[in-house]
């Protein structure tokens, strides 16, 4: 039985870094620090270029190349999988730790059937015979709500629509009950409907298997609806971590509500926590990273870096300025 004392993630002063032609390395992660429990649902929120994906493969071992882990440690229940072999680390990858992408067709095989592909996961992992396997295969595209499953079952990647086929990829990720699911962006290509099916589907599959899951997106909305927490991550740094409804009650870093802000009706409240930065106008090396697109922007945040630190009601934010702070 599992240990539910005990973390299933747990990521500490994680830095990521890419090295680059005749210029200083790019730091895709800086520091950072989360925790995820078991029967978690984790949302990781920022927008293009924030570190969101590089963090997942940092978490499942496989940060690409030239990219390397420059100090800290992810610990997946309990083992560092940067450490592990490449047969160590595939025993663990699909059986116990399990990724949903954003394009499913390029996780799928176009010249295997569908259902060949979830029984392969689930004879690979867990040591059934064919049979037994292809029965698991049928009863996951039951679960995942594939109409016609015994149809589909024989179906081809090409021959699915992209709701479908994202439907097969979360049934492949969760064929084994995996402990960790990770979904990087694995909405972002569904219509409206399609996509708040899918999250519906995988957040109560998630809690069926009783696994944990890390759900990366750049919809800030989505959270609020399938996460237990929320996690900002901005220029490679989480910015603010908060239980989801103290969240959305009052945001507390200036990024985190012109996030939010972006969603409002109202223009001029837009406009008060957009700012566009001027001509030439950048992060300082020593200073806040996102100094040069705050609307609370003071001297300090140029010249000094903030910590993340916890606020009165247990939230962390990595601000000089929170606006919780500057209410209370």
């Amino acid at each position: 039985m599992a240990d539910t004392t005990k973390p299933i993630l747990e990521i500490s002063d994680l830095w990521v870094t890419f090295p680059a032609y005749r210029a200083e390395p790019v730091h895709a992660l800086k520091g950072i620090d989360l925790r995820i429990d078991p029967g978690e649902f984790i949302g990781l929120v920022g927008e293009s270029g924030s570190g969101k994906t590089t963090l997942a493969r940092a978490v499942m071992g496989l940060v690409p190349p030239p990219g390397v882990v420059e100090r800290g440690q992810v610990l997946f229940n309990g083992r560092n999988l940067s450490r592990l072999d490449d047969d160590a680390r595939r025993a663990v990858l699909g059986r116990e730790l399990a990724m949903v992408i954003a394009n499913p067709r390029a996780e799928l095989n176009p010249v295997i059937p569908v259902g060949r592909q979830i029984a392969n996961v689930a004879y690979y992992h867990l040591g059934m015979g064919r049979a037994e396997t292809d029965r698991v295969a049928l009863n996951m595209l039951r679960a995942v709500r594939i109409p016609d499953p015994e149809r589909r079952f024989s179906a081809y990647p090409h021959e699915l629509s992209g709701g479908m086929a994202q439907r097969v990829a979360i049934a492949m990720a969760l064929v084994c009950s995996p402990r960790l699911v990770i979904s990087d962006d694995a909405t972002s290509g569904l219509d409206v409907t399609v996509q708040a099916q899918v999250l519906e589907l995988l957040q109560r599959m998630v809690g069926e298997k009783g696994a944990s899951a890390l759900f990366i997106t750049r919809d800030i909305a989505i959270t609020a609806h399938f996460c237990s927490r929320i996690a900002i991550i901005y220029a490679g740094e989480i910015v603010e971590l908060a239980e989801t409804a103290a969240f959305f009650v009052r945001p507390a870093h200036p990024y985190s509500i012109m996030l939010l802000a972006a969603f409002s009706h109202n223009p001029a409240l837009r406009a008060r926590w957009t700012r566009l930065p001027g001509d030439g106008e950048t992060a300082s090396a020593g200073g806040c990273a996102f100094a040069p697109r705050c609307v609370r922007r003071q001297n300090r945040c140029v010249d000094e870096a903030p910590a993340l630190r916890q606020l009165a009601d247990g939230r962390y934010v990595r601000c000089h300025f929170p606006v919780e702070m500057a209410a209370a």
